[in-house]
């Protein structure tokens, strides 16, 4: 999905924090002395406020505006939010306690301790069909109950009393604290739920928050809603900004029209545009923990399966220039699943992403036209082919057509291998393959945490987030080690995870395309607006100049 980076466990985790403060000389997007409103894109609709059913970056920063978990990221410093403290593990790792703040709904009930056991019973119920529920795996019975076999209320969670919650988990969880930024972790009350029953997240009016802000506006469908200040927010006193706009801009054009006008203070930009503006002095480039990739489907298409295929796929793609040339909003260049900037080693401090990149696995996703010529063409006679004939799945944003346009030319290059492009809505492309129904699909990941693991656990076999489909027992075995055995061991649990990546990597498990670096062109009045390692804007202390 979307969300995240400090350290945990003596893995030193590098922050991508933004901050923006008030400087320069007036342009076009300076706000109005006056104003008390900031007034902000997203390139889709919001698709769910249902904590439990959160899984893309637009709904998710809804969440983060609107709610409030345990702990909250200010820059890339994680801090106390609902629970007054970040606590360290006790009982050998397996046990955290978290002392909440006296704080309400925005309905007036009071937010306890028991708010947090429900939501996360909730959300591990199979009959929820949380498509997050595996991030509560680890947790005491977890496990169990997704698979039927225990009930959801024996879960490790407990409410000692209605300020204090207490977490047991099954074996060590050295990043478990940046786990809670995600919504799915957040409370929920349980009278709303009740109330509104299937209705409930899927209109602003059938919703209760706790958090900075309320939503308004929001019917389920629009291309427009408002945040305002939350008054019964615990920390109300500095939430300065009193009310975010936030409309749908899907056309990289329309966005900096918008923004010259004075109607967004905060534009994304993409492809030509974003170029042309890179010199704009309100230009700002937010290196984001997210990779583009493609996805092959090897249920869909048998061919898949051969490793030389698929590796051949990954070598025909110049990524250099298509970050340069298609893009062109400063993204950067990816050879493995995982970002740039979640983990460095313990023991060098060599980036995570980095050190995978510089191995024998990192040629697998080397441009080299040759090589992928010569894999391709072994692998489509150990198949029996002679070509194949595939639909490559993007969304119908103006970035992703030209990006999709961009694959479909390279890989056609390939001798025999015809590419049908489609496009379709994002919250289509993500019902079609979480069902399962693509064959060649351009996918995007944003960590939930700071830890590879957020996106290395997704091409374990069965995962609900493996789009293709593809198996390999020696990397579901490494992955299992870094969960386990090798938890609470720092350097131990970096080896499993490297190994994993070189070897996702190496079999072209998936095909790594570019770390997102998105290009905004960002009013110069707003000072204290954090950017988190969750991929997150912070309002809270965020204010306009005067």
């Amino acid at each position: 999905m979307k969300y995240t980076k400090v350290a945990a466990a003596g893995t030193a985790l590098l922050a991508a924090t933004l901050t923006l403060a008030a400087c320069g000389s007036k342009s076009a997007g300076d706000k109005p002395a006056k104003t008390d409103t900031w007034s902000r894109m997203v390139k889709d609709v919001i698709q769910t406020q249902d904590d439990a059913q959160i899984v893309d970056v637009i709904s998710g920063q809804t969440a983060v505006d609107t709610m409030d978990g345990l702990v909250r990221y200010n820059g890339s410093k994680l801090e106390p939010a609902v629970s007054k403290n970040v606590p360290k593990a006790t009982n050998g790792g397996l046990t955290y306690t978290y002392h909440l703040r006296k704080s309400n709904w925005s309905n007036g009930d009071k937010v306890t301790a028991k708010d947090f056991v429900y939501s996360w019973q909730r959300a591990v119920d199979p009959a929820t069909k949380s498509e997050y529920a595996y991030l509560f795996s680890g947790i005491k019975n977890a496990d169990k109950i997704m698979a039927g076999k225990a009930k959801p209320s024996t879960l490790g969670v407990k409410a000692v009393d209605d300020y204090t919650f207490e977490v047991t988990l099954e074996h060590a969880i050295p990043y478990f604290n940046t786990m809670m930024v995600n919504p799915v972790f957040f409370p929920t009350n349980k009278a709303a739920v009740e109330k509104y029953g299937k209705k409930y997240g899927s209109q602003s009016k059938y919703i209760v928050n706790n958090g900075p802000y309320t939503l308004k506006g929001w019917n389920g469908t629009n291309n427009s809603w408002s945040e305002v200040k939350n008054n019964k927010y615990w920390n109300a006193k500095d939430v300065h900004i009193k009310t975010i706009k936030t409309q749908v801009v899907k056309d990289s054009t329309t966005a900096l029209n918008l923004y010259n006008s004075g109607k967004l203070d905060d534009a994304v930009l993409t492809g030509a545009t974003a170029q042309k503006n890179r010199t704009n002095k309100d230009y700002q480039g937010l290196k984001q923990g997210r990779t583009s990739y493609l996805d092959m489907n090897e249920k869909k298409v048998a061919a898949f399966k051969n490793a030389k295929i698929r590796q051949a796929i990954s070598m025909s793609i110049n990524r250099t220039q298509f970050v340069n040339k298609v893009l062109g909003d400063g993204s950067i260049t990816a050879q493995n699943l995982s970002p740039q900037g979640i983990a460095k080693n313990p023991s060098t401090g060599e980036d995570f992403a980095k050190e995978a990149a510089g191995s024998a696995a990192g040629k697998v996703s080397t441009y080299n036209t040759k090589e992928a010529k010569t894999l391709w063409e072994a692998g489509l006679k150990e198949v029996g082919k002679t070509g194949l004939n595939v639909t490559l799945l993007t969304d119908d944003t103006e970035q992703a057509k030209q990006s999709a346009e961009y694959i479909q030319a390279a890989l056609e290059k390939l001798p025999g291998f015809k590419i049908t492009l489609q496009t379709v809505p994002f919250k289509t492309r993500v019902a079609r393959s979480l069902s399962g129904d693509t064959q060649l699909v351009l996918s995007s990941w944003q960590g939930d945490y700071p830890d590879p693991i957020t996106f290395l656990d997704m091409y374990t076999t069965g995962n609900t987030y493996n789009f293709g489909f593809w198996s390999n027992a020696k990397y579901d075995a490494l992955i299992k080690k870094s969960k386990t055995t090798d938890a609470s061991d720092a350097t131990k649990r970096y080896e499993d995870l490297q190994q994993a990546q070189q070897l996702l990597t190496q079999q072209a498990g998936m095909v790594p395309l570019y770390q997102t670096v998105e290009a905004h062109l960002v009013n110069k009045s707003i000072k204290g607006l954090t950017y988190s390692p969750a991929n997150m804007y912070n309002f809270v202390g965020a204010s306009l100049k005067k």
